[in-house]
C-alpha cells in the first residue's frame, strides 16, 4: 500500500516564527559580510558562517504547518494488495508501456466481478472518503464509443461487537473508454463516502458489466484503488432560518445585489393554503440580508417561487406557481428593486405545466423559458417544451417537445443557457430512480434558436431528484453545472468546456463538492445558481422537517475544466 501524506500536523505559529527569527538574522548577516568586504558579498562564507541549514528549516517549518488540522493521508492500494471478491476472478500481469503491470481482470460479460480490500479509517475533522481507481482496457482493440461502468461499496464494523455501523454502496460511474489499448484511466467513483473516524474500512470495487450504461462487452483491469479523506467545505451565509419549511429559493443577481425568493411553509408540501412566497435582498454579496417581504400571500393556493430571470430591459423576474386542490397556475412577477413585485401575466397554458423554470433571452426570439409536466407516475403522461415571449414578458406561447414520455425518460426541472449562434444548452433532472447508470441527468441542445431538441442521456450519475442549475462564462467557454446530491448531502458542481460536451454528453468531467448540507433525501437541496464578476452564488434550502433553512454559498468562478485524468 502507498501512503501520501498531504500535510504535517506542526503547529503553525512556532514553524512561523522560527521561519522569521531565522531569516532575519540570515539577511543581517549578509549585510555585515557586504560591509567588511567592501561592498562584495562573499555568499559561500556567509552561509558557512550562519548556517543556512538553519533558514531551511525554518522554510520547511513554515511551509509544513496547519495548525492543529490532522494529517490528511491517501491510501492507495496497488492490484496485488487487493483480493478477489468473488468466484472467477483473476489476477495477470500486462504490459502496460514500458513495463509489466497487475491487474485484477473484471470480466466484461459476466455481470458483476469484483476485488476487494481494508483501508485505515479517517482522522476525527473530515466529512469522508474519496475514492478513485486507475483501470485500463485489456483487449486487443478498444473503441471510445463505447462505456464501461464500476462502483464502490464500503462497510464500517464496531471493532468489539463485531456490529456493522457503516454500509454504503455508491453510485455506478459509467464513463467513456479511451481510444487505444492499454491507457490507464482514472476514475472518481466518489466524492466522499460517509464513514465513521478511526474505524477501519472494508471495500469493494466492482465492475458493473450487466448495467444499462456499460456497453463494452470486453474485459478490463484494475491497476489500483486510492482512498483519500475529504475536508469540512466552505461555511454558508444564511438567508432564512426561522422555525418552519424555508424552501425552494430562486436567486438573481440585479448588478451586485442578489435578490433570493423563497417560501416558507410546514412541510414539503407545496400545495398547503399557507405556504407563502417571501423575498430578502443582500449588497454585501450574501453576507448579510435585508429584512424579509412578502412577495405573495395567497390564502387559498400554496405558492412556490419556480423561476427567476431578466427581461429585456434588465428587470428581475420570477415566476411562482400557485397550487391548491386539483387546480394550478403560474404567475409571472416582475421587480426593480427587489423589494416591490409588479404582477405581470397568467399564461392560459395546455397542457398545464407542472413548473416553468428560469428566464433567458435568446437572440431573434425574445424571452425563453422550459416547462414541463407529468404524475410522476409509471403512465405515459409526461411531456416538456418551451415558453417563449417576444413582448418581454407580456404574453407567452407554449411549444410541446416531447410528450406522451414513459416514466425513466422524463426529464424533469430543466436549465438552460443560449451559448450563442442559435445554440441552446440545457440539463434536466431525472425522476426515475433505479440503481443503475439509467439514473442520469439529461441533456437537451437546440442549434436553431429552440425550435427542435435534442435530449440524451449524461454520465452524471451521482444525482437523486437532482435539480441542476447552468451558469455559462462567454469568456471562457466553461459551462458550470451546480446540483445538489440529495440523500448525501453535496452540493455539487461539474465544470466542463462547452465544445467537449456539446454532442458529447457521456463526457461530462469529474464533480468537485461545494458545500455540505443536510442529508435528508427531501429536505435539502433545489440549488439555484447565479452569478456576479467573477463569483457565483448558489441558493439552496437544507434542514430537516419541519424546519428547514435557505442558505447561499458563494463560490469562485472556475477558470478552467476538471477532466477525468
Amino acid at each position: 500500500m502507498k501512503i501520501h501524506k498531504f500535510k504535517s500536523i506542526i503547529l503553525g505559529v512556532p514553524g512561523f516564527l522560527i521561519y522569521y527569527i531565522t531569516i532575519n538574522r540570515y539577511i543581517s548577516g549578509i549585510r555585515r559580510q557586504k560591509m567588511k568586504n567592501g561592498g562584495r558579498c562573499m555568499l559561500l562564507k556567509t552561509i558557512r558562517k550562519k548556517k543556512i541549514w538553519q533558514f531551511l528549516i525554518g522554510i520547511g517549518l513554515a511551509i509544513g504547518c496547519n495548525a492543529g488540522e490532522p494529517s490528511c493521508t491517501s491510501f492507495t492500494f496497488q492490484a496485488d494488495e487487493l483480493a478477489a471478491a468473488n468466484a472467477g476472478m483473476t489476477k495477470k500481469s500486462v504490459e502496460a508501456g514500458s513495463r509489466k503491470t497487475p491487474v485484477w481482470i473484471f470480466d466484461g460479460k459476466r455481470g458483476k466481478t469484483a476485488v476487494s480490500g481494508k483501508c485505515e479509517g479517517i482522522p476525527a475533522g473530515y466529512k469522508g472518503m474519496q475514492v478513485e481507481i486507475a483501470v485500463l482496457s485489456v483487449a486487443d482493440e478498444t473503441v471510445s464509443d463505447f462505456e464501461d461502468v464500476y462502483r464502490v461499496r464500503l462497510v464500517q464494523k464496531h471493532p468489539e461487537s463485531g456490529e456493522v455501523v457503516t454500509k454504503f454502496s455508491g453510485p455506478p460511474v459509467r464513463t467513456r473508454l479511451t481510444g487505444r489499448p492499454m491507457e490507464s484511466r482514472t476514475i472518481l467513483l466518489e466524492s466522499c463516502c460517509p464513514v465513521k473516524p478511526d474505524l477501519p474500512i472494508s471495500f469493494s470495487i466492482e465492475r458493473c458489466a450487466g448495467d444499462f450504461g456499460d456497453t463494452f462487452k470486453h474485459d478490463t483491469g484494475l491497476v489500483s484503488a486510492t482512498f483519500t479523506p475529504v475536508r469540512e467545505s466552505i461555511i454558508p451565509f444564511t438567508v432564512e432560518s426561522r422555525p418552519g419549511y424555508n424552501s425552494w429559493p430562486m436567486m438573481q443577481a440585479d448588478g451586485n445585489k442578489l435578490v433570493c425568493t423563497y417560501s416558507r411553509g410546514s412541510a414539503h408540501v407545496t400545495s398547503e393554503p399557507k405556504r407563502n412566497v417571501y423575498v430578502r435582498s443582500s449588497v454585501d454579496f450574501g453576507k448579510t440580508w435585508s429584512p424579509e417581504a412578502i412577495v405573495t400571500a395567497d390564502t387559498v393556493y400554496g405558492e412556490v417561487p419556480i423561476g427567476k430571470g431578466l427581461d429585456e430591459n434588465g428587470k428581475l423576474l420570477f415566476w411562482v406557481r400557485r397550487q391548491g386542490i386539483g387546480e394550478r397556475r403560474h404567475d409571472l412577477y416582475r421587480t426593480a428593486d427587489g423589494v416591490h413585485f409588479e404582477y405581470v401575466v397568467m399564461p392560459d397554458l395546455d397542457p398545464v405545466p407542472m413548473q416553468i423554470t428560469d428566464v433567458f433571452h435568446v437572440p431573434t426570439v425574445g424571452l425563453m423559458a422550459l416547462w414541463f409536466t407529468g404524475n410522476y407516475g409509471a403512465e405515459k403522461l409526461n411531456a416538456w417544451g418551451t415558453l417563449v415571449s417576444r413582448d418581454n414578458g407580456n404574453t407567452w406561447t407554449q411549444y410541446t417537445v416531447e410528450d406522451a414520455l414513459p416514466h425513466k425518460e422524463w426529464m424533469t426541472e430543466p436549465s438552460a443557457v443560449y451559448l450563442g449562434d442559435g445554440r441552446i444548452l440545457a440539463v434536466g433532472r431525472i425522476e426515475y430512480s433505479p440503481d443503475s447508470a439509467e439514473r442520469a441527468q439529461f441533456q437537451m441542445e437546440s442549434d436553431d434558436y429552440g425550435k427542435t431538441w435534442k435530449r440524451s442521456k449524461t454520465n452524471i450519475t451521482d444525482v437523486m431528484m437532482s435539480t441542476p442549475s447552468l451558469i455559462y462564462d462567454r469568456e471562457t467557454g466553461l459551462v458550470s453545472n451546480y446540483y445538489y446530491q440529495r440523500g448525501r448531502g453535496m452540493l455539487k458542481r461539474r465544470v466542463a468546456k462547452i465544445d467537449e460536451i456539446w454532442g458529447k454528453p457521456l463526457a461530462w468531467p469529474d464533480p468537485e463538492i461545494i458545500v455540505f448540507g443536510d442529508s435528508a433525501t427531501v429536505d435539502a437541496g433545489n440549488v439555484n445558481a447565479t452569478a456576479i464578476g467573477r463569483k457565483h452564488y448558489l441558493a439552496y434550502y437544507s434542514g430537516e422537517t419541519p424546519n428547514t433553512s435557505v442558505l447561499v454559498a458563494a463560490v469562485p468562478a472556475p477558470a478552467t475544466e476538471r477532466r477525468q485524468k
